[in-house]
């Protein structure tokens, strides 16, 4: 049987559709107060189990009968202040299920990041053998994101058989206006600046499929990049701008200015609360040039990735 933690999230609920479709059972994590996905409500091939990632009292008997698992759960956020939850989550929760898998003997698919990669060197795209220069001042995220990827590399130097990917920005339209959705709703919203940066961006179905296929592949101890493209942020926002039928965004914002916005949120912040809507973190990731090679998980399994122009339409045309 099949387990997937983070069965409620993004890309998990995703990857459980795609396994049932092709009439597998899943047993599905889910904490106490996550709400199952409307999508995957009705659906019988489903099994779902609540424990925590960070228990491993209750963790445990999710395994029981289990003979792959697709790690997808874990905490996103570029706000320094989550930093004990990240580390907590990311890499505590991930060693508990790297010493599950071993002594179930469980094949593993761990979901990592682009964020645990190298910087790549001038003129140069980043592939799967550059590895992080460790800094430890570095965003909370890309440390917890690295972290715990160290911790299946230990579990495989121990012999446990295991798949690492790192996914680039992941989009999809039942993202909504979440996670990477947010960039959508603020150039809808009129969003007069673009920054000097670029990533790379994948659609979440690509993500799941490319998880499958590997899953199923004989390979063991690697790590694969999966991304469709790379784009500058200008040209995105301008894409997404054209696809609501809006102005596009026509001012640079320069690094001195990002700095002033998220001096001036944090601060209101305190006031106000809320979440500031940029932080140190993400200014800095927004006027980064990060290109990523995808031509490994290409090579392995013949996947044909969605362009990244599709994927901002279809995107554009459901959030109309």
């Amino acid at each position: 049987m099949i387990l997937v933690t983070g069965g409620t999230g993004f890309l998990g609920a995703e990857l459980i559709k795609q396994l049932t479709h092709q009439g597998l059972a899943v047993r599905a994590l889910r904490r106490e107060k996550s709400k199952i996905p409307d999508s995957l409500k009705e659906n019988l091939r489903i099994e779902w189990f609540t424990a925590d990632i960070n228990e491993p009292s209750t963790l445990e008997e999710a395994f029981s009968g289990i003979t792959q698992v697709y790690h997808c759960a874990a905490f996103v956020s570029l706000n320094s202040k989550h930093k004990k939850q990240l580390f907590h989550v990311n890499i505590d929760g991930t060693s508990n299920v790297v010493n599950l898998c071993m002594e179930n003997k469980c094949r593993l698919l761990h979901v990592s990041s682009v964020a645990a990669l190298g910087i790549a060197k001038k003129g140069k795209q980043i592939a799967e053998q550059d590895f992080w220069a460790y800094d430890s001042k570095t965003h909370a995220y890309g440390l917890s994101k690295y972290e715990s990827e160290m911790e299946v590399w230990r579990g495989i130097n121990e012999g446990l058989d295991a798949v690492i990917v790192n996914p680039s920005v992941i989009m999809g339209k039942n993202a909504g206006f979440e996670g990477s959705g947010a960039i959508f709703k603020l150039v809808k919203e009129g969003f007069p600046f673009y920054t000097n940066g670029a990533s790379g961006f994948v659609d979440v179905e690509d993500v799941a499929q490319s998880m499958i296929l590997l899953m199923a592949a004989e390979v063991s101890g690697e790590r694969f990049i999966i991304s469709s493209g790379n784009m500058h942020y200008q040209e995105l926002f301008t894409q997404i701008a054209q696809g609501f039928g809006v102005k596009p965004p026509a001012k640079e914002a320069k690094p001195w200015m990002l700095g002033l916005a998220w001096r001036a949120l944090r601060l209101a912040s305190v006031f106000t609360r809320q979440e500031p809507s940029i932080t140190k973190d993400t200014a800095s990731s927004s006027i980064t040039l990060s290109y990523y090679d995808n031509h490994k998980v290409v090579q392995q399994t013949g996947i044909h990735f969605k362009p990244v122009n599709q994927i901002i339409t279809e995107i554009t045309q459901y959030l109309k």
